[in-house]
């Protein structure tokens, strides 16, 4: 065991929420997957566990090999990715697959392996290094508007636009971390500010496209509109049966919950294995279970930004928030679709639902995080063997 640990490097409370999370998440997936069973199995739940585990085991394999490049690498593997990604997205429009009769087609097939995968979180990751790279490139430069429209925010709003018309979710939280990122990176508020026109206008020119002409984008627009008006008003829409579902599993839960694998409404609620497997877990472990799960994602957002406060490197600190943040970003705001504080957005819970791009990204983006982590262990280490008085006085 202490061999195993040696090889492991960055911040040891990263790898312990990481693993934490997994572990935990085999309850409520193997709770919640006896619905899949009988809609789509042999009423067998096994299946779905050993491939949640497939999942976990080649997510944290990833973890680990990207862990161990020196993150400084990322700055040129973001430009070789960015036009990848733009063709797989573009391979996604034209021959996406629908996963358990979802409307956007949001999915590729891999040949010969019969998996599935969602280009567009990879996307995320990739276009956030990328502008983390570009903003610590013009770091403590006097830059202009139009110096920086070709070279950052056109592949910003190429990416976006190619993922928007199958996903508006991941479109807003992808826009809204550039947005951040570029702010923390000390791009100029005036100019960000024509980026949000920018953007916004975009945004309603793409509604109104769809619009008038419905057969483009089949169904996106309506199924926005229906989300946020069953948001707004009392109206019965799929959404709202949803919500309700995931309301009556919190409210069974109590303080303590029903029990692991005692839940009733994952035989009602629909995504109760994905999308809204929170309500399953607060059902199951009460409010108690919430809270604890709630504060592992905080105490990942703390160590996140401990990591990029101590990072010397510029761009070690963009990608750490560029990268980071959306982990925790996503999760809350998952919860917060479960307790109907947000519309329904589709948005996974990290490390927790099943579904294999969800995990194989954010063990990704926390290699990515881990790998700039253990790049200052090290240079501690090299410190310590010169003088460790001095690294002492530095830590505290």
């Amino acid at each position: 065991m202490k061999n195993i640990f040696q090889h492991i490097q960055g911040d040891r409370a990263i790898w312990a929420v990481a693993a934490l999370l997994a572990l935990f998440s085999f309850l409520p997936v193997y709770s919640a997957s006896s619905n899949l069973a009988y809609l789509y199995g042999d009423g067998s739940t096994l299946p779905f566990l050993l491939k949640h585990l497939a999942h976990l085991l080649l997510g944290f394999a990833i973890l680990y090999g990207v862990h161990k490049i020196p993150y400084h690498y990322f700055r040129g593997l973001s430009i070789i990715a960015l036009p990848i990604i733009v063709i797989l997205l573009l391979v996604t429009i034209a021959e996406g697959t629908t996963i358990e009769g979802a409307n956007a087609s949001r999915w590729i097939r891999v040949p010969f392996v019969g998996v599935t995968f969602q280009t567009s979180t990879l996307a995320g990751v990739v276009l956030l290094t990328y502008v983390a790279r570009y903003l610590s490139r013009i770091k403590d430069k006097t830059v202009t508007f139009k110096e920086t429209l070709l070279p950052l925010w056109f592949p910003v709003f190429l990416v976006l636009a190619l993922i928007l018309p199958a996903n508006f979710s991941t479109t807003a939280i992808i826009f809204a971390m550039v947005v951040l990122l570029v702010f923390v990176g000390g791009y100029p508020l005036k100019y960000l500010g024509i980026v949000l026109g920018i953007g916004l206008l975009a945004l309603t020119l793409f509604v109104l496209t769809a619009k008038a002409f419905p057969d483009v984008f089949p169904n996106r627009v309506d199924t926005w509109m229906s989300r946020i008006d069953s948001f707004t008003d009392d109206e019965d829409t799929e959404a709202d049966y949803q919500i309700e579902k995931a309301k009556i599993a919190i409210a069974s839960g109590g303080i303590t919950g029903v029990g692991p694998g005692k839940s009733v409404q994952k035989n009602f609620l629909p995504q109760s294995s994905s999308d809204f497997i929170y309500a399953i877990i607060v059902e199951e472990f009460g409010i108690l279970g919430a809270l604890i799960l709630m504060f592992l994602y905080l105490l990942l957002l703390f160590r996140l930004v401990i990591v990029a406060h101590k990072t010397s490197s510029f761009f070690g600190k963009l990608l750490v928030v560029g990268v980071g943040l959306p982990i925790v970003f996503q999760a809350l705001i998952n919860m917060a679709v479960a307790v109907e504080l947000f519309p329904v957005t589709g948005q996974t819970l990290p490390l927790i639902s099943s579904g294999g791009t969800s995990i194989w990204m954010t063990c990704l983006a926390l290699g990515m995080v881990l790998s700039v982590s253990a790049k200052r262990e090290a240079k501690i280490k090299e410190k310590e063997e010169e003088n460790p008085l001095d690294v002492l006085s530095e830590a505290l």
